[in-house]
C-alpha cells in the first residue's frame, strides 16, 4: 500500500510504496529493493549477507535454466501424532503456504558454469531448516544420484534447527542416513563441496554439513551446534569474542574458505576442476 502525505501546498504527495525498501539486518541500512537483488542480498554499505531462499540460491549458484528438481513429491507424514502449540500437520501445511516449498530443502542437478553438478540447499523460513524425515531422504537420494552418475555434490546449508523434534528419533536418524550416503559416496571417490550460510546450526552442522571434501563459508555466518544463547543459558559461560562465526571457524581450521556470494559460483566451478571432476 502507498503512504500518502500533505504538502504546504495542501496538496497530497505520494509516498514511497510499500515494500519497495528493505532494512540490513546488520547495520540497519535501507536498501532499494531491486538493487538488493540485484547485488545478490548483500548490503553495501557493511557487506552483510542476508537472507535467501532456496530458489534464490539455485539462481544464484546454476546457469540459468538448467535446474532440473528431484523428488519435489516427497511430503512430511506425522508418525507421532506430534502436537504442541498446534498440530504438526497443521504446521506443516503453514509452512508450504509461507514458502511455497513443500519441506526445507530442494534437491537436484543443474549447471554451474557448464559442469553438470547434483545440488541440494536446505532453507531457514521453513521450520528453520531443520532435518525432517523428508530432508534426510532427499540428501540421501540426491548423494546416491551424484554416486551412481559421477557428478560433484553441493549442499548449500542454511538451517537454524538441528533434528526435527516434531518427528523424534525418526528425524535423529536422517544425520546417521545422509552421513552413511556420504561416505559411500567418499569411497567411489566423489566430490563434496559444502557451502555454509547464515545460519548452520544443531544437527545438520554436527552431520552432513561439516563432512565436505571441501567446505565454504558465507562471511559473518552463524556455524555451529547449540547457539550462543542456549550455551549461556544452559552452561553460564561467556563466550570468546565472535565465536562461532565463519571468521572464527576459519582461524581455527574448521572450514577452508570464506566466500563472498557474488564468487561463490565461480569458486566452485574452479574447486571442480582443480579437484579433476
Amino acid at each position: 500500500m502507498t503512504q500518502t502525505r500533505t504538502t504546504v501546498t495542501g496538496r497530497k504527495k505520494r509516498g514511497i510504496p510499500e515494500g519497495t525498501w528493505i532494512q540490513c539486518p546488520d547495520c540497519k541500512s535501507a536498501i532499494f529493493k531491486k538493487e538488493a537483488r540485484r547485488l545478490l542480498h548483500v548490503c553495501p554499505s557493511c557487506d552483510y549477507h542476508m537472507y535467501v531462499s532456496a530458489s534464490e540460491r539455485i539462481e544464484q549458484v546454476l546457469d540459468n535454466g538448467t535446474f532440473e528438481e528431484w523428488d519435489q513429491d516427497l511430503i512430511s507424514g506425522d508418525p507421532l501424532e506430534f502436537t504442541d502449540s498446534r498440530a504438526y500437520v497443521d504446521r506443516i501445511k503453514a509452512e508450504q503456504k509461507k514458502t511455497g516449498l513443500k519441506d526445507a530443502a530442494i534437491t537436484g542437478c543443474g549447471m554451474i558454469r557448464a559442469r553438470r553438478v547434483a545440488i541440494g540447499v536446505t532453507d531457514s523460513q521453513f521450520i528453520m531448516g531443520s532435518m525432517g524425515s523428508v530432508v534426510g531422504e532427499r540428501l540421501a537420494r540426491l548423494t546416491e544420484r551424484a554416486t551412481e552418475q559421477n557428478l560433484p555434490l553441493i549442499i548449500i546449508s542454511g538451517s537454524g534447527g538441528g533434528a526435527r523434534m516434531h518427528e523424534g528419533i525418526l528425524s535423529l536418524m536422517q544425520m546417521a542416513k545422509v552421513s552413511a550416503a556420504l561416505a559411500r559416496y567418499d569411497e567411489k571417490g566423489g566430490l563434496f563441496i559444502s557451502v555454509l550460510t547464515n545460519p548452520t546450526m544443531g544437527g545438520v552442522a554436527a552431520s552432513f554439513a561439516s563432512l565436505g571434501d571441501v567446505v565454504f563459508a558465507e562471511p559473518k555466518a552463524l556455524i555451529g551446534f547449540a547457539g550462543p544463547r542456549t550455551i549461556k543459558a544452559t552452561i553460564q559461560i561467556e563466550l570468546p569474542e565472535g565465536f562461532q562465526t565463519s571468521e572464527f571457524l576459519l582461524e581455527h581450521g574448521f572450514i577452508d574458505r570464506i566466500v563472498t556470494r557474488e564468487k561463490l559460483k565461480s569458486e566452485i566451478a574452479r574447486t571442480i576442476d582443480y579437484c579433476g571432476k
